[in-house]
């Protein structure tokens, strides 16, 4: 019976609602000024690490933002830090190429 319940654990890890909007988050983040290739890894990168509410919180940024810095200092007035966590690494690592 354990060892049924495993993979379909796994299974359930990687179908969550949060990694399900990656489409949805890219979107907003090319809508927001970023080139698709970081808005693609930032995505994958946020949808991993931030919960449903937490990415509803970055859907309501509203405003100009024509890089990586003006949407991370978008972000910084959620006033969430484990968002503006995610966001800053997301932004750091995706730029610089350490991570796709």
């Amino acid at each position: 019976m354990r060892r049924a319940l495993l993979p379909m654990l796994l299974l359930l890890t990687a179908w969550s609602p949060s990694k399900l909007a990656t489409g949805t988050v890219k979107r907003a983040l090319i809508e927001s000024g970023l080139s698709e290739a970081n808005a693609q890894c930032m995505a994958n990168r946020m949808t991993d690490k931030l919960s449903l509410l937490q990415l509803r919180k970055l859907r309501a940024l509203r405003g100009e933002k024509q890089s990586i810095s003006d949407y991370v200092a978008a972000v910084r007035k959620v006033g969430d830090a484990h968002v503006l966590a995610v966001t800053v690494t997301s932004a750091a690592l995706c730029s610089t190429g350490f991570a796709h």
